[in-house]
């Protein structure tokens, strides 16, 4: 396969990468394997993550409406967000393996988790409502708004390492917030995946993990393919854009349980 074809095969997954972050998220699915076809897994990794940046935080962008919404819960998640980000950079190098067998039970679960947040919503606030203590009603949004702060930590712990899914695994906390529709959650979970991917570039930069001569003309692609993707789904229903979420999510548990414990993708 000559140059030409690298480039254009890469710059295809990448724009395509884009346009699937900005909708639901697993980019890194799509960009990750044609890197390892000619890196080393660890350059790979880190040459995704650096391409798919811009076209994270140019998903933002074409959300910047959903997003001023629901501004103040996203800025309270930057810190969990640009700490475990920056860990899971770290582990690349000295734990290659911590994360492996457990991808496709984190994508599992949050594709259940996603897939029951209807029912499980209305239960919340059917019981909340019954509830005459407006300080005990306090007392559990801020404990429920703990656990997200902290399992956000853990995604971006994961984002930082590898990145395949942390979409759906944000989805899956995101909506039992109550920040707004799906184009509000995608909205916030675009940008604290850009943060969690800043993070996780200084990091890849500073140990000179990053082939730039594919990065670049991939982040041009993902640009493009991030706000495209934005543009998209917000021209479509919130029922439609969760039914694209779910099918998605499901599709990605089926892939990592074949790659990792049937068959070699």
């Amino acid at each position: 396969m000559g140059p030409g074809e690298i480039y254009l095969i890469l710059c295809l997954s990448a724009f395509l990468a884009g346009l699937l972050n900005s909708i639901a998220g697993g980019g890194t699915l799509l960009t990750f394997p044609p890197l390892a076809a000619i890196l080393d897994p660890a350059l790979a990794n880190a040459t995704s993550t650096v391409a798919l940046l811009p076209g994270s935080f140019a998903g933002a962008i074409g959300y910047r409406r959903e997003l001023g919404q629901c501004w103040r819960f996203t800025l309270r998640m930057l810190t969990p967000c640009v700490i475990g980000g920056g860990i899971g950079a770290w582990l690349v190098g000295y734990a290659p393996n911590v994360f492996a067998n457990l991808v496709p039970w984190l994508i599992l679960t949050a594709a259940v988790l996603f897939l029951v947040q209807g029912p499980v919503n209305r239960w919340i606030k059917k019981y909340t409502k019954d509830q005459d203590n407006s300080d005990d009603i306090n007392r559990k949004y801020y404990t429920k708004y703990l656990i997200v702060m902290l399992f956000q930590f853990f995604v971006a712990l994961y984002g930082g390492y590898f990145g395949a899914g942390i979409g759906i695994l944000m989805l899956s906390s995101l909506g039992y917030m109550n920040i707004g529709n799906i184009h509000n959650m995608n909205a916030v979970k675009t940008f604290l995946a850009a943060a969690i991917n800043t993070s996780s570039v200084l990091i890849f930069v500073w140990n000179d993990m990053v082939v730039w001569k594919y990065a670049i003309p991939m982040a041009l692609a993902a640009i493009v393919g991030g706000y495209c993707g934005a543009r998209f789904a917000r021209l479509l229903s919130p029922h439609v854009v969760r039914i694209i979420v779910i099918v998605i999510a499901f599709v990605l548990t089926v892939y990592y349980f074949a790659k990792y414990y049937f068959i070699n993708i």
